[in-house]
């Protein structure tokens, strides 16, 4: 299969009309969609991935307005965030309506939807017939792609059409809350933080980080390996060092200073820079075939709790 090209999104939207998997920009991180009625492309997602099936997907819309087409019920806390945060960063945990396939929903009775904020991504998403399905457009487990390139690397040959736009703003995957529960429950950190839900909803929670002991999770990013490079990822808190003798062919991004001694270096004026660039430096350093890349600690809080979770998970074994 030859992966087409094309900044189009009109072009590509005619891709997911007909069935075929487009990547395409988002504000987070790049997705790869279906459409949200086709078997075979949603079949086809898991394949190109190599995504366990029992892993759902998170179904993107044009507008919030078309939240109704694929959410059963709205929750009041829904309206609130929707009303505060769509669109935006932000994926809401709902019950879905009854026509939606369990490829979606990995067979639960919710399915998460997202409205994203990219001005390129709504055009296409509001060319294409219905709601599109999309996980983050690599190979299950690797960095997720935050540029059209790194797409490419990963997926040439096994999706139809790439949709080129610009490097994803943020560069994390969006934040996700459960709303179907009585209790909303942050699921996911991202770029909208805990903090800010709390401003709007006081009563939203943190969840408990899954493992892989659980079975099909609510939303992704619970249950399987993610965001893992082929170098060792060390987390280190800031002023110690990653370790007292820094390791050989080694890299470190952070916001602090490092000592010397490192391959490669990427220190970062503030934590959303961070962010923007994790995935990134991280696919560079595989491909300058560092070893060991030392992650600087980030705070507990913001943007930073969203940056730790995915640190954490790189850096677990595998």
């Amino acid at each position: 299969m030859n992966t087409a090209l094309t900044s189009s999104p009109e072009e590509a939207a005619r891709y997911i009309n007909r069935g075929r998997l487009v990547a395409f920009p988002t504000e987070t991180v790049y997705g790869l969609g279906a459409d949200i009625t086709s078997t075979a492309a949603l079949e086809s997602i898991f394949k190109a991935k190599g995504r366990p099936s029992d892993n759902p997907l998170i179904v993107h819309i044009s507008s919030p307005a078309r939240i109704r087409e694929v959410a059963a019920t709205v929750t009041p806390e829904a309206e609130k965030l929707i009303e505060k945060f769509f669109p935006g960063p932000l994926t809401l945990i709902l019950p879905r309506q009854p026509w939606i396939s369990d490829l979606v929903t990995a067979g639960r009775s919710t399915v998460g939807v997202r409205c994203p904020s990219n001005p390129l991504t709504r055009e296409f998403l509001s060319c294409c017939t219905h709601p599109v399905a999309a996980p983050s457009a690599n190979i299950s487990g690797r960095p997720s792609s935050t540029d059209w390139h790194s797409v490419q690397q990963d997926l040439q040959g096994r999706i139809d059409c790439i949709l080129k736009g610009s490097a994803s703003a943020i560069g994390l995957e969006s934040t996700i809350v459960d709303c179907s529960s009585p209790v909303p429950m942050l699921l996911r950190q991202g770029a909208v933080s805990l903090e800010t839900l709390q401003e709007v909803l006081p009563s939203i929670k943190a969840s408990t980080r899954h493992n892989s002991s659980q079975k099909a999770p609510l939303s992704p990013g619970q249950k399987y390996p993610h965001y893992a490079p082929r170098a060792q990822v060390i987390l280190f808190d800031t002023g110690t060092g990653p370790t007292a003798v820094i390791p050989q062919n080694a890299a470190y991004i952070g916001t602090a200073q490092p000592p010397d001694g490192f391959r490669k270096v990427l220190r970062c004026p503030d934590l959303d820079t961070y962010a923007h660039n994790l995935f990134r430096f991280f696919r560079e350093c595989d491909r300058q075939g560092i070893g060991t890349i030392c992650c600087q600690r980030p705070p507990s809080s913001g943007i930073g709790r969203a940056l730790q979770d995915r640190i954490e998970r790189a850096a677990e074994p595998r």
